[in-house]
């Protein structure tokens, strides 16, 4: 028996009981949707977050206070000083802009609405460093923060929520914790973020936020941003900020009581947790796939039974024990690839409305249906079909022809 005669009669066995078929089938097409729509789900958060974190910035580093390995008795803040320090083009060449930020949660309020964004205390190197644009207005100024102004740019978010517009703020007052802020200009959307939104935000001078919104002690500030004159500076440029730090806070190598992030760090742990939670949600939907399997053997177990006396007539007519393995095989192969060809097409759709749900809800998030993800179902699916065929083909190969046309 040749491939091509295996394949048709298997798809006669397959047309004959219909309703059998389509049920045996059902559990592999959930099984290889079910996976497919795991793995987009896991993909497109992998390239939603690691693409905020790119979108942070360009070429930039962070510094926090703090040493995430080590444990110290001790720990400097960071200060307006060590930001400055940084700008030293002899000690830190690879240095281009840094944006030393005060950053806080506080109560916005105008007319009778009321909210709680993240309030940055900014320089005005900030715009450049964050990749920020103006919808209206514009940025804030060295004047502004030398003379400590009360104005205030907001996010689209806070707009929305206070205003509900984004258009026509720019001379409006708001009051944030109960003082007064003449708004000077809009943030261009951003979008939802690794750190949160990045709309839901108002950027006040940092010598503003400093004396009235947010006291800190020493000058200290809460985060250093740092941009990097060319991406393959960045390890050089970490180092000479690591240096200067030490210098300036009397540490050893080792000791550090400051934390120096770049964005390939932030995107490799986002990579790292998102590829354990992608694989954890496929695993998960590999069991199901694993049910369609034994569904499957069940079935050809259940076929087996019912054709014994075709069995023993085929030997009888001289079939080899072969082409009765290659006849059983065949047929669990194409139930399982006929289920996970439908599987595919469930798997997409699953996908696409889980993006939709996430667009409508406020959240952009794109699940990515990969290549790779099609081949891995189709080929597991029918490795499946195979392998719990395996022992139904193997039982009605060895069946006794004599034995078989006596079964009733």
């Amino acid at each position: 028996m040749n491939l091509g005669q295996a394949i048709i009669e298997a798809l006669e066995s397959v047309s004959s009981n219909k309703l059998r078929s389509a049920l045996t089938i059902l559990g592999i097409v959930i099984g290889v949707g079910a996976v497919i729509a795991m793995l987009a789900v896991g993909n497109g958060a992998q390239e939603t977050i690691t693409g905020s974190i790119s979108g942070i910035g360009s070429n930039l580093l962070f510094v926090f206070r703090g040493n995430q390995t080590e444990e110290l008795s001790h720990v400097e803040p960071l200060t307006l000083q060590d930001a400055n320090a940084l700008l030293d083009q002899f000690q830190a060449p690879s240095v281009d802009k840094v944006a030393p930020i005060l950053s806080d949660n506080l109560q916005v309020s105008y007319g009778g609405e009321k909210t709680n964004p993240t309030v940055y205390g900014v320089t005005s190197s900030y715009e450049a460093v964050r990749n920020y644009s103006m919808s209206e207005g514009e940025f804030i100024t060295d004047e502004q923060n030398l003379g400590r102004a009360s104005v205030a740019l907001i996010g689209v978010d806070v707009a929305d929520k206070l205003f509900g517009r984004r258009d026509g703020l720019v001379g409006e007052t708001i009051r944030i914790e109960g003082q007064p802020f003449r708004i000077t200009g809009v943030l261009v959307s951003k979008g939802g973020g690794s750190f949160g939104s990045e709309d839901n935000v108002i950027m006040v001078p940092f010598s503003t936020a400093q004396a009235r919104l947010m006291r800190r002690n020493r000058d200290s500030v809460d985060t250093i941003f740092v941009s990097v004159l060319k991406p393959e500076l960045m390890k050089q440029a970490s180092d000479e900020i690591s240096q200067i730090l030490r210098e300036r806070h009397r540490t050893s190598i080792g000791a550090d009581d400051f934390t120096v992030f770049s964005q390939d760090d932030f995107v490799a742990t986002a990579k790292t947790i998102t590829g354990v939670l992608t694989i954890f949600l496929g695993g998960i939907a590999g069991i199901s796939l694993l049910v369609g399997g034994i569904g499957i053997m069940n079935i050809m177990l259940v076929s087996v039974t019912e054709r014994t006396r075709e069995i023993g007539l085929r030997k009888a007519l001289g079939a080899r024990k072969k082409d009765i393995l290659i006849q059983f095989l065949t047929e669990s192969s194409l139930l399982s690839l006929l289920g996970g060809i439908i599987g595919i097409g469930l798997g997409w759709l699953i996908a696409f409305i889980v993006g939709k749900i996430a667009v409508a809800s406020g959240t952009p998030f794109n699940p990515v249906v990969g290549v790779d993800a099609i081949l891995l179902a189709t080929i597991f699916s029918t490795a499946v079909g195979l392998f719990f065929g395996i022992y139904p083909a193997n039982r009605a190969a060895n069946l006794q022809p004599v034995e078989a046309l006596r079964y009733e």
